[in-house]
């Protein structure tokens, strides 16, 4: 036997921290090529393929008892091994079921924040619309219609008011060489009469 320190399959899976189940696996894989049956512990894996695989060792458990010569060599291991095995998969599977638990409260959580999220943006929105439909009547307010003349243009002549004269017309008066407005006798906007 080798002088190097050799687990069998359910001692590596306790010093890794992982199942029995991921143990066979790597060593079926290849990923642990050192490993040698014992027809009495099993299958023994060298500490130094446990490492090289990626796996990280904490304190190994101590050696089982060998098991009796009656016990069978075929898989290695007793009925004590299987009971272990269905009790890491029962571990396994619960932490499984814990970690989909959470995941479908995280989803939760997430669904009831998108939600509130919709939601305010909604009002947010629906804030807007009203805001621009009050813009667009006072755009239509101060638009001009066929009825109302526009911001920029002069009023219609109101009874009872003068319409301002945009400069100062004058025409010359025949024969004479001063000139004189037009309109004479007219009363100006500003008040002056000449």
């Amino acid at each position: 036997m080798s002088s190097r320190p050799m687990l069998n399959q359910r001692e590596a899976a306790a010093a890794c921290g992982v199942s029995r189940t991921t143990i066979r696996r790597r060593r079926e894989a290849g990923a642990l090529p050192g490993a040698v049956e014992d027809p009495y512990r099993g299958w023994l894996i060298p500490v130094e393929d446990l490492l090289a695989a990626g796996f990280h060792l904490n304190a190994p458990a101590p050696p089982d008892e060998p098991p009796s010569p009656a016990a069978p060599a075929g898989k290695g291991g007793d009925v004590g091994d299987d009971v272990q095995e269905v009790a890491e998969l029962r571990a396994e599977l619960e932490r499984v079921r814990h970690e989909h638990a959470l995941a479908v409260a995280e989803a939760e959580h997430g669904r009831e924040l998108a939600q509130a999220e919709a939601d305010h943006l909604r009002e947010q929105l629906q804030a807007r619309g009203e805001h621009i439909a009050d813009l667009q009547r006072a755009l239509k307010a101060l638009m001009p219609s066929p009825e109302r003349p526009g911001l920029g243009q002069p009023p219609a002549s109101v009874p009872g008011q003068t319409r301002p004269e945009t400069g100062p017309a004058v025409a010359p008066a025949a024969g004479s060489g001063s000139e004189r407005p037009v309109g004479e006798g007219r009363r100006r906007w500003w008040g002056g009469r000449r």
